[in-house]
């Protein structure tokens, strides 16, 4: 039996989502044939060529030709503009961010070889602020890196062409997202895709035949990680059941564990067979027994299926099975990456950020330290979903085993952990097996700034290779930091990451404004701190997010203990995640988010830190109320106590 295994459109360019590695590796150590393919990265490709451009130019000219020259979109306009540009550079910018040509970065940094479009406004709007940010960012010697951000943005304005000249539903990370995210019926994407097909899709079910051609599979899986994967995994089990309406379909992933926890429509049923959630490898195992005849229909573990009630009308029905148990983490086995095409991922550089860089440039080992969450207590978090509450580790030396195993298979020596949140106590013991083990490799990953990441610790971690940490700031006010249960304080934050900065680890905080019962007076205090720790060298990047409350959470099963109202929700039949509520603290949270935003971005790029709270604001605001040495004498604080 051979299992066919593919990630949907879009997920990152640099990296393949390592779900099917993960799976590949179980299905092979447990005796099955697992093939995987990525048509993500594959679809993108195939849509950056110079055939491609002449067809999507084609497309184009169709779809704005009642259209003058200055009706255009300025992303379209410019396109149709510099066409033979475009087409005479599309193919050689691919090959130099997939690090295939690197001498092409002289060409590129001349600024006079790529067209430029409505992306590299951004540039311009630096350069009014602070001067000369690429010489600023790159120097004279950084030309890659300066040639790496300007063919990302090169692909941004290719890529904005496509979705705003072609196909609606096409964007680089997020393919057709707002038909799928937090819909309770399933409408949007039935309509879409029994309607008339796009331009790409059209490109992925080419792509998919010759999948089906080249591996004849016994079932095709698919990941849906995400809410914009949703289109692209059922357009691919379209097209898997047009040619073979008996090759059976199986979905999991992200999205399905997280939003279709109520599923009730059947439709979803004519594109898929089965629907699995939580943890992939005990309900696809069972599943591939069914297949063979070795179990019943009733013995399947958590899986959605299409049943008959007793007057033979089709309903969903979820099997759920508790007898058998999900896989321990330490049996799971290796990711294997056999069949990607690790060759083919692109390097970005989407931002002038050194954290940022990272979630884009580079190809990245992806593995787990732990299932789950150690804490799994925050209120805004779906701790009631399996993926936080059930809590497993492997062990250092089985996870340096898999390193090992991964290097040996890719070549490559970088990994993201892609845990909740790192647990210290593993991680403090994994770092030193990286280091008696003498096993040289760049990792990063997510943790919860607490008090037991000590100067010494964070040490520790850099000497075995951590190059950065991200984690979770929030709303930088211990009175809404207590309600969320977050387990940290301001100034334990300040603490921590100061620590791994000067451990010469980079760290990403993660902000949230909006949070039920937040005043305008802790939004501006929160920015105050921020200012502060910026300033002070403890972060070096962060990004504000609006609070959304989710079905799963704490907030969003209990609203009354956090002063909210939950809005009016209509039944639903497919997908449920946020959920909107009524605060009737009444802060203009719209107003502040912009400010938030404009002040981090200037912080971020070293500047602005003179200027006070209310020069980032439309309208007036509040005074801040913090102290302006708060974070300072933190810090001092910390560190004499450790040097006593």
């Amino acid at each position: 039996m051979t299992v066919l295994l593919m990630t949907p459109p879009m997920t990152q360019l640099n990296t393949p989502y390592p779900a099917t590695a993960y799976l590949t590796g179980f299905l092979r150590s447990r005796g099955y044939e697992a093939v995987q393919r990525d048509p993500a990265i594959e679809l993108f490709l195939e849509m950056m060529t110079a055939p491609a451009l002449e067809v999507i130019r084609q497309h184009v000219e169709e779809n704005f030709e009642q259209f003058e020259d200055d009706e255009l979109p300025d992303v379209i306009f410019n396109f149709l503009a510099e066409f033979d540009r475009y087409h005479l550079t599309v193919e050689p910018a691919i090959r130099f961010l997939q690090g295939k040509d690197p001498s092409l970065a002289m060409r590129i940094n001349t600024r006079r070889f790529l067209p430029e479009g409505p992306a590299f406004d951004a540039i311009a709007q630096m350069e009014a602020v602070s001067g000369d940010v690429l010489q600023a960012a790159f120097g004279n010697l950084g030309v890659q890196d300066k040639a790496k951000y300007l063919a990302t943005l090169f692909i941004n304005d290719l890529s904005n062409v496509i979705t705003q000249g072609v196909d609606p539903y096409f964007e680089v990370s997020r393919y057709g997202e707002r038909l799928a995210a937090a819909n309770p019926t399933f409408d949007d994407l039935y309509n879409t895709l029994t309607g008339e097909p796009s331009f790409s899709s059209d490109i992925l079910e080419q792509l998919v035949e010759q999948y089906l051609e080249e591996t004849q599979p016994s079932v095709v899986a698919l990941t849906v990680p995400f809410p914009g994967n949703m289109l692209g995994a059922l357009r691919i089990a379209q097209t898997c059941k047009a040619i073979n309406p008996e090759l059976p379909v199986v979905m999991g992933g992200g999205f399905v564990n997280t939003e279709l926890r109520a599923l009730k429509d059947p439709r979803i049923f004519e594109f898929v067979d089965f629907i699995c959630l939580d943890d992939g490898e005990r309900p696809l195992m069972t599943l591939l027994e069914y297949f063979e005849g070795k179990r019943e229909v009733d013995e399947l573990v958590r899986t959605y299926f299409l049943a008959e009630d007793e007057n033979g009308e089709p309903y969903v029905h979820l099997n759920q099975n508790t007898e058998l148990h999900d896989i321990p983490q330490s049996e799971v086995g290796a990711p294997i990456y056999d069949g990607l095409p690790l060759t083919e991922y692109l390097s970005l550089c989407e931002m002038l950020n050194p954290m940022h860089r990272i979630w884009s440039d580079g190809r990245w080992n992806k593995l787990t330290i732990a299932h789950g969450c150690y804490w799994r207590k925050c209120s805004f978090c779906d701790v009631s979903l399996d993926y936080i509450d059930r809590y497993d580790t492997a062990g250092a030396d089985v996870l340096v085993d898999r390193i090992e195993a991964l290097i040996a298979e890719t070549g490559q020596t970088g990994f993201h952990f892609v845990d909740e949140a790192l647990p210290p106590k593993t991680l403090f013991a994994f770092a030193k097996r990286l280091i008696e083990r003498n096993v040289v490799i760049s990792w990063w990953g997510n943790i919860r700034f607490e008090r037991t990441f000590s100067p010494a610790r964070c040490q520790l971690l850099a000497d075995s290779g951590c190059i950065a940490v991200s984690g979770g700031l929030e709303v930088a006010s211990d009175r809404l930091l207590k309600l969320m249960k977050k387990g940290v304080s301001v100034e334990r934050v300040a603490q921590v990451t100061k620590a791994f900065s000067d451990a010469g680890i980079l760290v990403h905080a993660y902000l949230m404004y909006g949070f039920p019962t937040q005043t305008e007076q802790e939004t501006v205090d929160a920015l105050e701190m921020v200012r502060q720790l910026m300033q002070q060298g403890c972060f070096q990047s962060a990004y504000w997010h609006r609070f959304v409350a989710t079905a799963h959470s704490p907030i969003g099963m209990n609203p009354e203990e956090f002063g909210i109202t939950l809005d009016p929700r209509p039944e639903v039949f497919f997908a449920e995640n946020d959920v909107d509520f009524t605060d009737p603290t009444g802060t203009d949270h719209d107003m502040l988010g912009e400010g938030l935003r404009k002040a981090l971005y200037n912080y971020m790029h070293g500047i602005g830190f003179d200027q006070p709270m209310s020069f980032w604001f439309d309208q007036p605001v509040t005074r801040t109320t913090m102290k302006k040495d708060m974070i300072s004498k933190a810090i001092s604080n910390f560190i004499l106590s450790h040097e006593e």
